[in-house]
């Protein structure tokens, strides 16, 4: 369940005492369920009206497609995607703006243009990217993700088949890394990276065990929309597995997570409105 935590997120501050919603807005030609659709300037800041209109606390806005097999974009590439969305919306929506990105330019680029929160898979370990988010002064979500995106997917492995204490220990990790680099713990989130470097089996193994997570007594964000997760347990393509998401996010929920990202946000939210309300009844 959600607890008491107070995020703050550049100039807003999120409270997370009740379950919130991050939409996702990819704003790539590529991504694996929306890829294209919102990679002009208008569609995206229409779409972005759409979620919060529908319940969305944060936008995620992502200019580099992290699917299993992506390729990379360039630092140029990336920007001229972020940028300009990050500036329309921060114009005209009351919400947090969120940065999936790994990289230390778009990260400082998106701060100085509203965003208030760096939503990184790849954990503040490209070179750069922990100096450039204490700069920015934002709030960071650390992910863990075994490999990279190019081959996370390709037979990947942990030590004893363990991936719960594996995803721990980076975590942890991770979180002293941004301790030690001078960001302080009330601007950190963690996320066990569902889909990223994990079979079906490690998958449904983390969510089952992901109330661990809440020993590191930070907010917890959990991202299973449309993953392919659920096309593999149920056989189900792209468009036909809402149904599935719904059930794992709150299963999510009841097991610690604060935040989940997803993208169809108006379902994501009633789904997590009423789990709420039973849990504390």
């Amino acid at each position: 369940m959600a607890s008491d935590y107070l995020l703050q997120c550049g100039a807003r501050t999120l409270a997370l005492s009740a379950p919130v919603v991050m939409g996702v807005l990819n704003v790539t030609p590529d991504s694996f369920s929306d890829g294209g659709k919102y990679v002009q300037r208008d569609a995206a800041l229409a779409q972005a009206r759409r979620m919060v209109e529908e319940g969305a606390s944060i936008i995620d806005i992502g200019g580099e497609s992290t699917r299993p097999g992506a390729a990379p974009v360039t630092v140029e590439q990336e920007l001229e995607r972020v940028v300009p969305v990050v500036e329309a919306i921060a114009a005209e929506l009351d919400v947090v703006i969120s940065l999936d990105t790994s990289t230390p330019d778009v990260m400082r680029e998106g701060a100085r243009a509203g965003a208030g929160l760096i939503n990184d898979v790849r954990a503040l370990t490209r070179p750069g990217a922990l100096a450039a988010a204490v700069d920015t002064g934002l709030a960071v979500c650390l992910m863990h993700m075994n490999g990279e995106p190019g081959v996370m997917q390709q037979q990947p492995s942990y030590p004893d088949d363990d991936v719960i204490s594996a995803v721990e220990n980076y975590l942890r990790e991770r979180v002293e890394a941004c301790l030690a680099a001078g960001i302080p713990r009330q601007r950190l989130v963690i996320d066990p990276g569902f889909g990223f470097g994990k079979t079906l089996a490690h998958n449904l193994r983390l969510l089952r065990e992901m109330n661990r997570l809440q020993a590191f007594e930070l907010p917890i964000l959990a991202g299973m929309s449309r993953k392919s997760m659920i096309g593999h347990a149920l056989g189900r393509p792209v468009d036909q597995r809402l149904a599935a998401g719904l059930a794992l996010h709150v299963m999510a929920f009841e097991r610690g997570a604060h935040i989940i990202r997803a993208h169809d946000v108006r379902e994501t939210a009633d789904a997590l409105n009423i789990a709420q309300a039973v849990l504390s009844a």
